[in-house]
């Protein structure tokens, strides 16, 4: 996995923006990587390049992208006509710059991506190896998605490809219909304390036991969110009603910068997510009847549109923290936490004098409050209680 993720977020691959010479390369590098173990291309008549679905992204000037995408067919006689889809995003913001989503948009370099998302197809990859020496009862898709950072367009385009006949497609089912549950990784390199985040767990009935028999097996601590809504390539499969499982060890001061290298991810911790998704995915496989989908409206974790204000900070979605409260992975230079003087790794324990105990109560608080006012802050830093007074500021649209 160490190998997987210095090539693609080497300085070479230039941040791997779509239709670029780095993302050509990335996408070559992994279909090689699916061709050598012998999976199913699934373009009819590209052959080698028969890993390739194609995409195009961009309203002006649009460009042309790839998902790459390999299948190992189900041993099972009647479950291998059901397909278990599982996926992350291969693509980054290149140079960044201004609009590119980089958190230093006035500075051009590359961004090179490395939990963000080499990390998830590094784990991708290493499943696929162990799936295709152990096999599966139900047939299994591993998926690269291309374009996710332009507003998950890759995952978009296989999801509309699939709803429609298409002479070129092969080893894959007749219809959408035919996958009958997707697991997502998207940022799974900076484990804290063996904590991980599942989002996706409310979409089938069994979602929620299974990834705690999982997080038993491989001694992970899990927070599960029920819906499967998130700004991730899953997102367009819960779209889509079928339900979906999301593996994410949270946000860092490193994301979407150029600081995000390989030198900084935790290896073992991807081995035990890797683990985990194993055990995960063994489940969905092995399976009795097929996965029902349930609508969970979303619970907005990462939907600051709804909020009238913002702190400027990314909470911890991951529950690592043994500590009572919210720890802030991320205080944003300039905002209004920061400005009051919080810093990156407080545990947050009270809002305007109400307690904030996990996502949920935090995400609550901020639905309370006004614009233009002050409130205090209480805060963990160490063994120090800091009361701050935050002056809240219009949230970003």
């Amino acid at each position: 996995m160490k190998q997987t993720v210095e090539y693609l977020a080497s300085q070479e691959l230039g941040g791997r923006f779509p239709a670029t010479a780095g993302d050509t390369l990335a996408s070559e590098y992994l279909a090689g990587k699916l061709r050598s173990l012998k999976l199913k291309r699934v373009v009819r008549e590209r052959k080698n390049k028969g890993f390739y679905q194609d995409f195009s992204f961009g309203k002006e000037n649009p460009k042309n992208a790839h998902n790459i995408i390999a299948v190992l067919p189900g041993k099972d006689k009647h479950l291998r006509h059901e397909y278990i889809l599982v996926g992350a995003h291969y693509d980054h913001l290149g140079m960044g710059g201004e609009k590119s989503g980089s958190r230093r948009p006035d500075t051009l370099g590359v961004h090179p991506g490395a939990d963000d998302n080499a990390s998830g197809d590094a784990v991708i990859l290493e499943l696929a190896r162990h799936f295709k020496k152990t096999g599966s009862p139900r047939s299994i898709v591993f998926a690269f998605f291309g374009a996710e950072e332009q507003g998950i367009v890759g995952s978009k385009s296989f999801v509309e490809w699939m709803k429609h006949a298409d002479d070129r497609r092969r080893n894959l089912p007749a219809d959408l219909k035919g996958i009958v549950a997707m697991v997502n990784l998207d940022m799974v390199g900076r484990m804290r304390d063996s904590s991980l985040s599942v989002s996706g767990t409310g979409t089938s009935t069994e979602f929620k036991s299974m990834a705690e028999a999982a997080s038993e097996r491989t001694g992970l601590h899990i927070t599960c969110t029920p819906d499967g809504y998130g700004p991730s390539d899953q997102a367009s499969f819960v779209a889509a009603e079928i339900p979906v499982f999301n593996l994410t060890t949270g946000g860092h001061m490193e994301y979407h910068t150029p600081d995000d290298v390989p030198s900084t991810l935790n290896y073992d911790g991807m081995q035990l997510t890797l683990a985990f998704t194993r055990e995960l995915v063994g489940q969905l496989a092995n399976l009795p009847e097929t996965p029902d989908f349930i609508n969970v409206p979303s619970s907005n974790t990462m939907n600051h549109a709804s909020f009238k204000v913002t702190l400027g900070l990314m909470p911890d979605v991951t529950g690592a923290s043994t500590t009572p409260g919210l720890r802030a992975d991320i205080v944003m230079p300039g905002k209004p936490a920061h400005t009051a003087g919080m810093r990156s790794g407080d545990i947050i324990q009270e809002i305007d004098g109400k307690p904030v105990k996990d996502i949920q109560e935090y995400m609550q608080r901020l639905s309370e409050l006004q614009a233009g006012t002050t409130i205090p802050v209480k805060v963990l830093r160490g063994d120090e209680t800091i009361l701050f007074q935050v002056q809240l500021t219009p949230s970003e649209k």
